[in-house]
């Protein structure tokens, strides 16, 4: 039987990332949608959301990938958005030297070839440890882990952004500052 918390925070990201629509509630321009609407709007379709249930799947995701905004009123997705139009009002950040990216080795040619690209989503996601990288890659099958010259590519005036939950953004990360992890 699948974990109801897990359930839930899948639709969440669902809606608060990709497709507001499929329970017809927009996001704003920064992506925060007031948490009464966003709980009447799920009930409506079908999906027993308290704010109880939202403030601890906000509080207890590992990736923590949701935010509660300071007044308590909205919430929003950290990052990962393929909405277009949404402002996170991320500034630019110094990475740190090296960041990572977890991927599969079925999309390397295209990788090597045109680099990490953000596709459908804002940005390209990257992380500040090996580990997680790891776990992100895992998710698609054998992870494969890139290493990025992150502090070159800032040098080379590329901005990179830090979103609430510690994940590294870039619009894309041209091939020459990509190496395969030989671990």
């Amino acid at each position: 039987m699948k974990d109801p918390k897990v359930t839930m925070s899948k639709f969440l990201s669902l809606v608060l990332r990709h497709q507001p629509q499929t329970i017809g509630v927009t996001l704003d321009r920064h992506g925060w949608i007031e948490i009464d609407t966003l709980i009447a709007a799920a009930s409506a379709h079908g999906r027993k959301l308290t704010r109880e249930l939202l403030l601890e799947l906000v509080e207890t995701s590992d990736k923590q990938r949701f935010a509660v905004s300071d007044d308590g009123l909205r919430v929003r997705a950290n990052q990962g958005h393929s909405i277009h139009g949404i402002d996170l009002e991320l500034t630019p950040q110094v990475p740190p030297e090296t960041l990572f990216h977890g991927t599969i080795a079925a999309v390397l040619p295209a990788i090597r070839r045109e680099g990490l690209l953000k596709q459908a989503r804002h940005h390209v996601h990257l992380s500040a440890s090996i580990e997680t990288a790891e776990r992100v890659g895992a998710r698609r099958g054998k992870p494969v882990i890139l290493i990025v010259a992150a502090r070159a590519m800032h040098e080379a005036g590329i901005e990179f952004y830090r979103s609430a939950n510690g994940v590294w953004l870039v619009d894309a990360v041209p091939p020459e500052y990509l190496r395969e992890n030989s671990e």
